[in-house]
Protein backbone atom coordinates (compact mmCIF):
# COMPACT_ATOMS: atom_id res chain seq x y z
CA UNK A 1 0.00 0.00 0.00
CA UNK A 2 1.42 3.15 -0.91
CA UNK A 3 0.84 6.92 -1.58
CA UNK A 4 -0.21 7.54 -5.00
CA UNK A 5 -0.52 11.06 -6.18
CA UNK A 6 0.84 14.27 -4.52
CA UNK A 7 4.27 15.27 -2.48
CA UNK A 8 4.58 11.82 -0.79
CA UNK A 9 3.63 9.62 -4.13
CA UNK A 10 5.20 6.20 -3.89
CA UNK A 11 6.15 6.22 -0.07
CA UNK A 12 5.31 2.99 1.68
CA UNK A 13 2.52 3.01 4.52
CA UNK A 14 2.55 0.79 7.46
CA UNK A 15 -0.77 -1.25 7.92
CA UNK A 16 -2.27 -2.74 10.68
CA UNK A 17 -1.95 -6.46 11.76
CA UNK A 18 -4.98 -8.91 11.50
CA UNK A 19 -8.36 -8.86 10.03
CA UNK A 20 -9.68 -5.93 11.67
CA UNK A 21 -9.15 -3.50 8.82
CA UNK A 22 -9.49 -3.51 5.43
CA UNK A 23 -7.76 -1.31 3.37
CA UNK A 24 -8.48 1.07 0.14
CA UNK A 25 -6.40 -0.39 -2.69
CA UNK A 26 -4.04 2.13 -4.18
CA UNK A 27 -5.92 1.71 -7.34
CA UNK A 28 -9.42 2.96 -5.72
CA UNK A 29 -8.03 5.43 -3.75
CA UNK A 30 -6.44 6.90 -7.13
CA UNK A 31 -9.58 7.43 -8.96
CA UNK A 32 -11.17 8.75 -5.61
CA UNK A 33 -8.61 11.43 -5.22
CA UNK A 34 -9.14 12.16 -9.02
CA UNK A 35 -12.74 12.57 -8.58
CA UNK A 36 -12.38 14.86 -5.86
CA UNK A 37 -9.19 16.74 -7.57
CA UNK A 38 -11.77 17.81 -10.70
CA UNK A 39 -15.34 17.79 -10.32
CA UNK A 40 -16.63 21.02 -9.94
CA UNK A 41 -18.70 20.22 -6.72
CA UNK A 42 -15.58 19.53 -5.01
CA UNK A 43 -13.80 22.07 -2.79
CA UNK A 44 -9.83 22.28 -3.62
CA UNK A 45 -7.48 20.03 -1.32
CA UNK A 46 -5.01 22.86 -0.97
CA UNK A 47 -5.31 23.95 2.37
CA UNK A 48 -7.96 21.85 3.06
CA UNK A 49 -9.04 19.92 6.64
CA UNK A 50 -9.93 16.46 5.94
CA UNK A 51 -11.04 13.60 8.93
CA UNK A 52 -10.57 10.11 8.13
CA UNK A 53 -13.42 8.30 10.24
CA UNK A 54 -12.44 4.67 10.46
CA UNK A 55 -9.47 5.69 9.37
CA UNK A 56 -7.82 2.37 9.63
CA UNK A 57 -3.97 2.51 8.07
CA UNK A 58 -4.91 6.20 7.92
CA UNK A 59 -4.04 5.97 3.86
CA UNK A 60 -7.09 7.73 2.81
CA UNK A 61 -6.16 10.84 5.40
CA UNK A 62 -2.42 10.75 4.67
CA UNK A 63 -3.27 10.52 0.64
CA UNK A 64 -5.60 13.85 1.16
CA UNK A 65 -2.38 15.16 3.07
CA UNK A 66 -0.01 14.21 0.40
CA UNK A 67 -1.97 16.58 -2.15
CA UNK A 68 -2.20 19.65 -0.44
CA UNK A 69 -4.76 19.27 2.42
CA UNK A 70 -3.80 21.18 5.66
CA UNK A 71 -4.70 19.11 8.38
CA UNK A 72 -6.28 15.51 8.71
CA UNK A 73 -7.94 14.47 11.94
CA UNK A 74 -7.77 10.74 12.05
CA UNK A 75 -10.89 8.85 13.95
CA UNK A 76 -9.49 5.13 15.14
CA UNK A 77 -10.80 2.82 17.70
CA UNK A 78 -8.39 -0.05 16.90
CA UNK A 79 -5.59 0.02 18.70
CA UNK A 80 -3.33 -1.88 16.05
CA UNK A 81 -4.40 1.01 13.04
CA UNK A 82 -3.97 3.49 15.92
CA UNK A 83 -0.79 2.30 15.60
CA UNK A 84 -0.06 1.97 12.68
CA UNK A 85 -1.27 5.83 11.32
CA UNK A 86 1.09 6.64 14.17
CA UNK A 87 4.01 5.20 12.12
CA UNK A 88 2.80 6.14 8.91
CA UNK A 89 2.12 9.95 10.37
CA UNK A 90 5.93 9.96 11.89
CA UNK A 91 7.36 7.76 8.81
CA UNK A 92 5.44 10.97 6.34
CA UNK A 93 7.06 13.96 9.14
CA UNK A 94 2.89 15.03 9.62
CA UNK A 95 3.12 15.53 13.06
CA UNK A 96 2.01 19.12 13.77
CA UNK A 97 -0.23 19.00 10.81
CA UNK A 98 -2.70 15.48 12.46
CA UNK A 99 -4.19 14.33 15.43
CA UNK A 100 -4.77 11.23 16.16
CA UNK A 101 -8.43 10.25 18.11
CA UNK A 102 -9.43 7.61 19.46
CA UNK A 103 -13.36 7.72 19.43
CA UNK A 104 -16.09 5.86 17.89
CA UNK A 105 -17.32 7.31 15.09
CA UNK A 106 -21.02 6.68 15.73
CA UNK A 107 -20.51 8.96 19.08
CA UNK A 108 -18.67 11.70 17.95
CA UNK A 109 -20.66 14.04 20.25
CA UNK A 110 -19.63 18.29 19.68
CA UNK A 111 -16.99 19.55 17.55
CA UNK A 112 -14.26 19.59 20.29
CA UNK A 113 -12.28 22.88 20.66
CA UNK A 114 -9.15 21.78 20.50
CA UNK A 115 -9.17 20.02 16.50
CA UNK A 116 -8.78 23.87 14.89
CA UNK A 117 -12.61 24.44 13.33
CA UNK A 118 -15.16 22.19 11.01
CA UNK A 119 -14.07 19.97 8.44
CA UNK A 120 -14.04 20.69 4.80
CA UNK A 121 -14.01 16.61 3.37
CA UNK A 122 -15.06 13.50 5.48
CA UNK A 123 -13.49 10.46 4.65
CA UNK A 124 -15.83 7.44 5.45
CA UNK A 125 -14.93 3.60 5.40
CA UNK A 126 -16.43 1.97 7.47
CA UNK A 127 -16.88 -2.10 7.78
CA UNK A 128 -19.35 -2.88 5.61
CA UNK A 129 -22.89 -3.87 6.11
CA UNK A 130 -23.57 -2.70 9.58
CA UNK A 131 -25.48 0.89 8.67
CA UNK A 132 -22.21 2.64 10.93
CA UNK A 133 -21.70 4.98 7.65
CA UNK A 134 -25.56 6.43 8.23
CA UNK A 135 -25.13 6.57 11.99
CA UNK A 136 -21.43 8.70 11.58
CA UNK A 137 -23.12 11.21 8.57
CA UNK A 138 -26.03 11.92 11.60
CA UNK A 139 -23.31 12.63 14.26
CA UNK A 140 -20.86 14.58 11.59
CA UNK A 141 -24.56 16.73 11.32
CA UNK A 142 -25.02 16.80 14.77
CA UNK A 143 -21.88 17.82 16.64
CA UNK A 144 -21.52 20.55 14.35
CA UNK A 145 -18.15 19.10 12.55
CA UNK A 146 -18.54 19.94 8.90
CA UNK A 147 -17.90 23.58 7.28
CA UNK A 148 -21.26 24.88 4.74
CA UNK A 149 -19.89 23.80 1.89
CA UNK A 150 -18.02 20.50 2.99
CA UNK A 151 -18.21 16.74 0.81
CA UNK A 152 -17.85 13.37 1.90
CA UNK A 153 -16.96 10.57 0.30
CA UNK A 154 -18.67 7.34 1.91
CA UNK A 155 -17.37 3.96 0.78
CA UNK A 156 -20.23 1.28 1.21
CA UNK A 157 -20.32 -2.24 -0.05
CA UNK A 158 -22.00 -2.47 -3.26
CA UNK A 159 -24.85 -4.76 -2.15
CA UNK A 160 -25.89 -1.78 0.37
CA UNK A 161 -28.26 1.38 -0.20
CA UNK A 162 -28.06 3.46 2.52
CA UNK A 163 -30.57 5.86 3.55
CA UNK A 164 -29.13 9.20 3.39
CA UNK A 165 -32.41 11.19 3.76
CA UNK A 166 -29.89 15.09 4.80
CA UNK A 167 -27.53 14.29 2.07
CA UNK A 168 -27.39 15.26 -1.98
CA UNK A 169 -25.34 12.34 -3.71
CA UNK A 170 -23.07 14.51 -5.84
CA UNK A 171 -22.09 10.94 -7.49
CA UNK A 172 -21.05 7.70 -7.18
CA UNK A 173 -18.26 5.30 -8.36
CA UNK A 174 -17.91 1.42 -8.00
CA UNK A 175 -14.47 -0.14 -7.68
CA UNK A 176 -14.41 -3.97 -7.30
CA UNK A 177 -16.47 -4.98 -3.85
CA UNK A 178 -16.86 -1.10 -2.89
CA UNK A 179 -18.96 1.70 -4.06
CA UNK A 180 -18.35 5.30 -3.02
CA UNK A 181 -20.69 7.54 -2.74
CA UNK A 182 -19.53 11.74 -3.15
CA UNK A 183 -22.20 13.35 -0.48
CA UNK A 184 -22.97 17.19 0.53
CA UNK A 185 -25.66 18.68 2.79
CA UNK A 186 -29.09 18.28 1.40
Amino acid sequence: MRIVGGEHRGRVLTAPRGRNTRPTSDRAREAMFNQIGHAPWAPSLDDARVIDLYAGSGALGLEAMSRGAAFCLFVENEPAARGAIRENIDMLSLFGHTRLHRRDATALGKLPPNVGGQFDIALLDPPYGKGLGERTLHQLLKGGWLSEDAIVMLEVGTEETPELPAWEQLDEKVYGAARVLFLRVA
